[in-house]
């Protein structure tokens, strides 16, 4: 088996795989957050900028800045924001800017990604002014993150070392009790937790299973592990067990876990 894969660093394949879906719950986590237009907002861990097009488009901020480790996503970012806000490489450990420089920092499906997440929060708040607002949301990968979830439970059924790659046995963050104990040991004051879903909607089945195909992320590193032969009894077995419509549509759920709290 590959080794896990969880540095995405190529915008294209991301954009496929899970970026599509980003864009579509970044809306739904800010109006979940609903807070007032002229903040200065900070988007850490911006990826590709699915979060900061949304902030753009329906925030009405004073300023907004992404950061994120690949030069290659903020790239991508750059161009759907087309010169509204700055970015900066960093870090969640290392933000490159001031204290206090932000009304809200927020980071969109990546919190289960930062090595130090206490460190990471200590790092956030730092950069945060106080009475500021720290909010983040990941997918609910151990529930209902449909299109994943079907694709690890199959994978168990026949290779139990797949439960080693897979994000919702991974990823203990991604939990909502595990969400609100570690905003409210950082020490942010009301903190609250929300579940925020949206459909992820397929033309046909090649429309759900070619993006496993790009190579990037856990589940198109582990379906690239395989063998031709059992790669196609894989695909057999999923195609059995997602739901189609009459007119050869998948529909399922894809559900984030949101949380925010208060600096103090």
């Amino acid at each position: 088996m590959q080794p896990t894969r969880d540095n995405w660093n190529t915008p294209d394949p991301y954009e496929q795989f899970m970026g599509r879906w980003s864009t579509r719950m970044a809306p739904v986590f800010l109006n979940w957050l609903n807070l007032p237009a002229g903040l200065h907002w900070l988007d850490l861990g911006c990826g590709t900028g699915a979060l900061s097009e949304a902030i753009a488009k329906q925030c009405r901020p004073a300023s907004q800045t992404g950061v994120d480790p690949s030069p290659e996503f903020l790239e991508k970012a750059k161009q759907k924001l087309s010169g509204k806000g700055s970015f900066a490489v960093g870090s969640a450990s290392d933000i490159p800017t001031q204290d206090q420089a932000f009304d809200v920092v927020v980071s969109g499906l990546a919190l289960n990604f930062f090595p130090d997440l206490d460190a990471a929060l200590a790092e956030m708040q730092r950069v945060l002014k106080p009475g500021g607002t720290l909010a983040a949301y990941v997918w609910d990968y151990a529930d209902r993150m449909d299109f994943l979830r079907i694709f690890w439970d199959t994978a168990l059924e026949t290779d139990p070392a797949s439960k080693a790659l897979d994000e919702g046995a991974r990823f203990k963050i991604c939990n909502r009790i595990e969400l609100e104990k570690a905003f409210s040991g950082s020490g942010l004051a009301g903190v609250e937790t929300a579940l925020l879903d949206i459909e992820t909607v397929f033309a046909n089945f090649d429309n759900y299973w070619t993006p496993f195909l790009g190579g990037q992320g856990p589940a198109p590193g582990y379906l690239a592990s395989l063998n031709p032969p059992k790669r196609e009894a894989f695909k057999l077995a999923i195609q059995k067990k997602l739901p189609v419509e009459a007119d050869g549509s998948i529909r399922l759920l894809a559900r984030a876990i949101g949380v925010k709290g208060v600096c103090g």
